[in-house]
């Protein structure tokens, strides 16, 4: 008998679960998020928790690494994103045996004034490693010095994305591929088999979904 073969939305689902059980996510429709912004959000994500846990950290290592052989990602070198990409980055480098670097947010004020640590070589082709992408803003920034030294960026691999509008505009306009193992999407479905929400609540959150900047607004956000 074959063994069954994951799908994508399969493997979201799954990954999901993690960061609800772990709480790197938490939903709160009645009591919203504040984000940085001045949004107000009904779902928070601080993917940071996941290196405390063993299993889930090296599950999404082995997702990421499953994505790159199924969707035949050309790659020489994993780039994190500093910093939260980083330790993510390097677990996949050290699961698919490749070199592993870092992009700062800034180069170095000092010694040899670095903005890219670690070895990414002139022609390498890249995948960029990010833990979540909410603009977007943040996760192509690291485009730019990655080009200028010769790195062929072949895609971003984030572990959980909002989905926000201004994301995908972010990702579209430098034309880059942006895959992502969770959504919210996901999270919605797996919120909804829990049985914890009312769907009063998980309506709350797909209207969230569907138009962020409303949701905001009509709850005293910006």
């Amino acid at each position: 008998m074959k063994a069954e073969v994951e799908t994508r939305d399969d493997r979201a689902r799954r990954i999901a679960r993690h960061l609800l059980r772990i709480g790197a996510v938490s939903l709160s429709p009645s009591k919203p998020f504040t984000w940085a912004s001045g949004r107000l959000s009904p779902v928070y994500c601080d993917n940071r928790l996941s290196l405390g846990y063993p299993d889930v950290r090296s599950d999404i290592a082995a997702c990421f690494a499953a994505v790159m052989r199924e969707e035949k990602i050309p790659c020489d070198v994993i780039v994190g994103t500093a910093t939260a990409g980083i330790p993510h980055a390097a677990w996949l480098a050290d699961r698919v045996g490749l070199p592993m670097a870092y992009v700062r947010a800034k180069a170095k004020e000092h010694g040899r004034g670095n903005q890219i640590e670690g070895l990414a070589p002139e022609g390498a082709h890249a995948v960029v490693i990010e833990d979540l992408v909410s603009t977007g803003m943040s996760s192509t920034a690291v485009l730019a010095p990655l080009k200028e030294a010769g790195v062929q960026v072949e895609a971003v691999m984030a572990i959980f994305t909002y989905g926000l509008p201004s994301a995908k505009e972010a990702f579209d306009t430098v034309g880059m591929r942006l895959v992502t193992l969770s959504n919210f999407a996901a999270l919605i479905e797996v919120a909804a088999e829990s049985g914890s929400f009312s769907d009063e609540d998980l309506e709350s959150m797909r209207a969230w979904y569907r138009n962020p900047a409303l949701w905001s607004t009509d709850r005293g956000g910006r």
